[in-house]
């Protein structure tokens, strides 16, 4: 019992709840079910759960105003959005009010349990990483901010997910197909879109230093210059 996951699962179908709910319990994870976003946030706050697996259309309080909230005080906790939606705009908002995974219904439950482990290994790996020098940027991806002189910018979870792979592998080319599927979990139509908008917020975040460039390689992916 000493390595059970304890996961929040908020999810207003009672039926699809209770199934997620009794596989991950198989898998020797904790679940605190909740059927909407209000009863949610209070369990959150009560219990500390290690990630979320949050719905987005929920009654009381929707998932990504769930959390928005959330991360106004926590920059660390995952958070996989679970919804019917597969709209680039519908993916990459859920990214931008904080979420660091986005799965479609109907999915599977093997692919679930995939992308929990995965963030939470990912955590684990941020914990351990210090401040990276990029140009005349320090990138700090613990706590997701990007500082030029005296002036400090805030990234969404994504961003800095994707600047930090970015920077891993600088001046050489970064795999679109690899990273979509590492960070997007697909590599399908939708999931590259919403990387080209992330690209193109980061460029622009990366703007003050004109030494700085972000390439797109066709057909191979992207190579931070710097």
């Amino acid at each position: 019992m000493g390595n059970t996951v304890k996961v929040l699962l908020a999810e207003d179908e009672s039926a699809l709840g209770q199934i997620v709910k009794e596989s991950l319990e198989t898998r020797d994870f904790e679940v605190l079910f909740c059927k909407n976003g209000e009863e949610a946030l209070q369990v959150y706050q009560k219990e500390a759960p290690e990630i979320l697996v949050l719905d987005v259309m929920m009654p009381k309080k929707d998932g990504f105003t769930l959390a928005r909230e959330i991360r106004e005080r926590d920059q660390k906790t995952p958070i996989i959005f679970l919804t019917a939606k597969s709209q680039t705009k519908d993916v990459v908002d859920g990214f931008n009010h904080g979420g660091n995974d986005y799965l479609k219904k109907p999915f599977s439950m093997e692919e679930l349990i995939v992308r929990i482990h995965a963030l939470l290994k990912r955590v684990k790996t941020i914990k351990n990483t210090e401040a990276i020098n990029i140009g005349a940027y320090t990138f700090n991806f613990p706590k997701q901010s990007l500082g030029f002189n005296d002036e400090t910018q805030t990234l969404t979870h994504r961003e800095a997910q994707l600047l930090y792979h970015l920077s891993e592998k600088r001046n050489n080319v970064l795999d679109r197909s690899v990273i979509l599927k590492e960070l997007w979990g697909d590599d399908d139509f939708f999931s590259a879109r919403s990387m080209d908008v992330f690209i193109t917020k980061l460029r622009k975040k990366l703007s003050k230093d004109d030494t700085i460039q972000i390439v797109n390689i066709r057909g191979y992916g992207y190579k931070l210059i710097c």
